[in-house]
């Protein structure tokens, strides 16, 4: 029941992306538990979102987001009384940023659910990093209880790389 209302959460996300971002709208990923398809009733909604003319700074950005929060409101509370506590945690990039690189999206190659894109932008671009991944020898490691990347074992002292050169 869980996955599935979520499922519906990220049917929601997209149509109300599309209502406020209209042509701008490039992305709309969602990664963490969800985007794993492991989500648990206290699991948020991480998601990307990649639009074009972002206006500058964070809270202008969360500001414009509110549109689609709203929309969003009634099913999430509706989530919660069937137990499920969630919020939607969004992450805004414009193209240009999404050239640029971030570290979020190394484990994006593999745990993002893209719910919308336009052209297959951001797939492209994870299927890029994906390669010059595999370029530089770079793994996932589990450490204890949690992962972390080597990006280039055979990294000499000194040596520079690039990540984000495709």
């Amino acid at each position: 029941m869980i996955r599935e209302l979520f499922t519906r959460l990220e049917r929601e996300l997209v149509e109300a992306c599309r209502r406020v971002y209209r042509d701008r709208l490039v992305t709309v990923a969602v990664f963490g538990s969800v985007g794993r398809g492991t989500p648990g009733p206290g699991s948020d909604l991480d998601v990307l979102i990649v639009a074009r003319d972002l206006p500058r700074g964070r809270m202008k950005r969360i500001a414009e987001f509110q549109q689609v929060e709203e929309a969003l409101e009634p099913f999430i509370k509706a989530m919660s009384r069937e137990g499920i506590d969630t919020y939607v945690a969004p992450v805004f990039k414009t193209p240009e940023e999404v050239k640029s690189g971030s570290l979020l999206f190394l484990d994006m190659i593999e745990d993002a659910h893209i719910l919308y894109d336009r052209s297959g932008y951001f797939r492209e671009h994870l299927d890029r990093l994906a390669t010059r991944l595999e370029e530089l020898g770079a793994r996932k490691v589990k450490s204890g209880g949690s992962w972390h990347w080597v990006l280039k074992p055979d990294l000499r002292p000194g040596e520079v790389f690039d990540l984000w050169k495709t």
